[in-house]
């Protein structure tokens, strides 16, 4: 089902939402900073977060051990404190992409390959575009919403004010959003002709898996929730991924896999890990290493990689 939109309440007010607004104030006024001030202070919170958050820097640190075993240990040192700093980063442009009026917006980002996109929906099809987590996603969505906006799932904050601030702040570049669990809703939105995010790059769990290789890692657990969607509806895929430039944001639209899906799950499923392989080195330091990515072990081999 689709996301209705929270409504304020005056609860909100209460002594228990103080800190959250102090927080919220905070990165509001840090928003309408320049935008290089708002970089350099979000590699300042990435430099605390590589000391700060250990459990985190540990679980980057682990994945990148897996995922790139022959790279030099300096070299992986290198790239985790590049990915802290881009996880500091993206709490600001959290900020940007919520309040950033559109004007402010325009200049900071493009879409490239979108061409692919509409090709699709000349078709009178709908374009299930395949993206991965790159943490500048809040920022990325706004530049996509002033070309495109999307339907995407949606899972609610735990902390209803924050809830309230992040569902408005993304309604402002997405078309709408569906519950986490709303499978009929994104087939209907599919069918519809809509342009729908899907994100098949976690581990979502042993459920609708198949044990394949990602990066070096050979039975990382990957979705086949791609298959379902792309072969029970009237649409084609596309590849996304959103990348901070120097000069701004880009996000870059490519061309989903020929004869797909084709009956082979197994072979299917490996193919999309091996464009995400693809996407993700456009610019490592950019994607969420934090994730356990490789937490879902398969039956035959149960042992736990972190």
């Amino acid at each position: 089902m689709q996301v209705k939109a929270p409504r304020f309440q005056l609860a909100f007010f209460h002594p228990r939402y103080w800190l959250t607004w102090l927080s919220i104030a905070v990165l509001y006024v840090i928003s309408w900073l320049p935008y290089k001030v708002q970089i350099l202070m979000g590699k300042a919170v990435g430099h605390l977060l590589f000391k700060a958050l250990k459990s985190r820097r540990k679980v980057a640190e682990r994945n990148l051990q897996l995922a790139f075993p022959d790279m030099d240990n300096n070299a992986r040192q290198t790239l985790l404190k590049a990915n802290l700093a881009s996880a500091g980063i993206a709490l600001f442009e959290t900020g940007m992409g919520w309040w950033w009026p559109d004007w402010r917006v325009k200049p900071m980002g493009k879409v490239i390959g979108y061409e692919h996109v509409q090709a699709i929906l000349d078709k009178g099809k709908g374009v299930m575009g395949l993206a991965i987590h790159n943490m500048n996603l809040e920022f990325s969505c706004r530049v996509m919403g002033l070309v495109h906006p999307s339907v995407v799932f949606y899972r609610k904050h735990n902390n209803p004010l924050m809830e309230y601030m992040q569902y408005h702040g993304r309604a402002r570049s997405n078309r709408y959003m569906i519950h986490k669990r709303g499978i009929s809703e994104m087939f209907k939105a599919l069918n519809g002709g809509e342009l729908c995010l899907y994100f098949p790059d976690q581990d979502y769990g042993p459920k609708r898996c198949e044990y394949v290789p990602l990066f070096a890692v050979k039975d990382a657990a990957t979705t086949t929730g791609t298959l379902l969607f792309a072969g029970q509806s009237n649409c084609e895929t596309v590849f996304i991924v959103p990348i901070r430039t120097p000069d701004g944001y880009e996000v870059r639209i490519f061309p989903g896999l020929e004869d797909f899906p084709s009956g082979d799950d197994k072979e299917d499923v490996a193919r999309v890990n091996r464009k995400i392989e693809e996407l993700v080195m456009m610019a490592p330091e950019q994607y969420l290493w934090m994730h356990k990515r490789y937490k879902t072990r398969p039956p035959e081999n149960p042992e736990s990689l972190y």
